[in-house]
């Protein structure tokens, strides 16, 4: 892997990180107490739930993604869905068309896609 794409992957899982543990990197808007307290009780859940072995972890299930479509990873966000928690990521892809993965954050099954997937051959 060239030198750059380990950084542009090492300042990607950086900012990530500081996402999923509830780190910001701006100041919280005062207005939005409500919906703060939501995100930051959501962000708990979240740790709670990798650190208690519920959820795969995020690097694991981005080396599986990136091993298995073509693109790069743009964003990925954990939210849950029907109950259940899910990882969803954008992929762009070299012919620009983005699309999303989501996948289950128990196991790493796929949930569903949407857009144009673009899969590697095996």
């Amino acid at each position: 892997m060239k030198r750059r794409d380990l950084l542009e992957k090492s300042l990607l899982l950086s900012a990530l990180g500081l996402v999923l543990t509830g780190e910001t990197m701006g100041s919280a808007r005062a207005d939005d107490d409500d919906d703060d307290d939501r995100e930051s009780n959501r962000r708990r859940a979240a740790r709670l739930a990798r650190e208690s072995g519920q959820i795969m972890g995020l690097a694991e299930l981005m080396g599986q993604v990136e091993r298995r479509y073509i693109g790069r990873i743009v964003k990925v966000e954990l939210d849950r869905e029907d109950g259940r928690w899910v990882y969803e990521f954008r992929i762009l892809p070299p012919d620009g068309r983005m699309f999303e993965v989501e996948l289950f954050a128990e196991n790493g099954q796929l949930r569903r896609t949407k857009g144009r997937v673009q899969e590697r051959a095996n």
